[in-house]
């Protein structure tokens, strides 16, 4: 069986969302989601993955998994108002707990369990979720970030921010714990796929000279013309590439509350006796 799939683009932060499902049992998993904020504002809103749910909801879906690639930077996730609304379990790569133990000190939190138990499941390559009558293969791809996995489902892989289309190229590795060597061997295992197996983007830019967003490629594509990676592009002259690029990128917009909130599963900090909650800001810290 093939999954269906319908992609979900939130162009404020490129980011792309997915709702994968077995249609013969109705079970699904959604991919990556978008809990919506504004930085000018400060406010949250959670008209991105209503959408998903509303769309699940009209094909008679039952959401079992939220598949988090990885703890984004770009973009806050919705994973906890998801599981409160579905019950689903929220997923992702057992090095998580790399992440929350870099992060947090970053942050100065206290008391908040650096264990990965803010997720339901911590998963480790090759391990497997059922989906319906589908299974969900875990691929660790770190690079990106220590803690990337991407998501092999049938002929369906969801690569995070690993790849990028291949007119754009592949993702940064600067982040801390990210490394480019790393990064590479990771993107030369899901490249050693079959030729025919599609990937799925989590984000998409429109490289120059293309007028619309894409997320959906195939390995053959990725191995001729990856403006990165292509077939022939050494180890080495991927990472010198790579770290002298990642020097030239300023940090994404919302790398600050992004990542405190998505160490947490998506779950915002608890209100504070006025009832509100608050994102803290370290000043010359990154």
């Amino acid at each position: 069986m093939r999954a269906e799939i319908q992609a979900f683009f939130d162009e404020a932060t490129f980011t792309v969302s997915y709702l994968v499902g077995d249609p013969a049992t109705k079970a699904a998993a959604v991919i990556d989601p978008v809990l919506d904020y504004d930085p000018k504002s400060g406010r949250t809103s959670t008209a991105s993955v209503d959408a998903i749910l509303a769309a699940a909801k009209r094909r008679g879906w039952r959401i079992d998994w939220i598949l988090e690639t990885h703890a984004h930077a770009d973009h806050l996730s919705a994973g906890a108002y998801l599981r409160g609304e579905t019950g689903a379990k929220i997923v992702i790569g057992e090095q998580i707990t790399t992440v929350q133990k870099t992060f947090r000190p970053i942050f100065n939190v206290d008391g908040e369990a650096s264990d990965g138990s803010d997720f339901d499941r911590l998963v480790k390559d090759a391990e497997t979720l059922k989906l319906g009558g589908l299974e969900v293969e875990v691929m660790f791809t770190p690079g990106h970030t220590p803690a990337c996995v991407s998501y092999k489902i049938g002929d369906a892989v969801f690569v995070g921010d690993t790849l990028f289309m291949p007119d754009y190229g592949t993702a940064r590795a600067d982040f801390p714990g990210g490394d480019a060597r790393a990064l590479y061997r990771s993107i030369k295992r899901i490249l050693a796929l079959p030729g025919e197996t599609r990937l799925f983007m989590c984000h998409d830019y429109k490289a120059p000279g293309r007028d619309a967003y894409a997320w959906e490629t195939t390995v053959a594509a990725q191995r001729a013309r990856n403006v990165h990676i292509h077939d022939g592009v050494s180890e080495e002259a991927f990472v010198a590439m790579r770290t002298q690029r990642d020097k030239t990128l300023q940090m994404p917009v919302l790398i600050l509350p992004s990542i405190q909130v998505n160490v947490r599963a998506g779950k915002l900090p608890e209100p504070e006796g006025n009832g509100v909650s608050y994102l803290k800001i370290p000043l010359n810290k990154l």
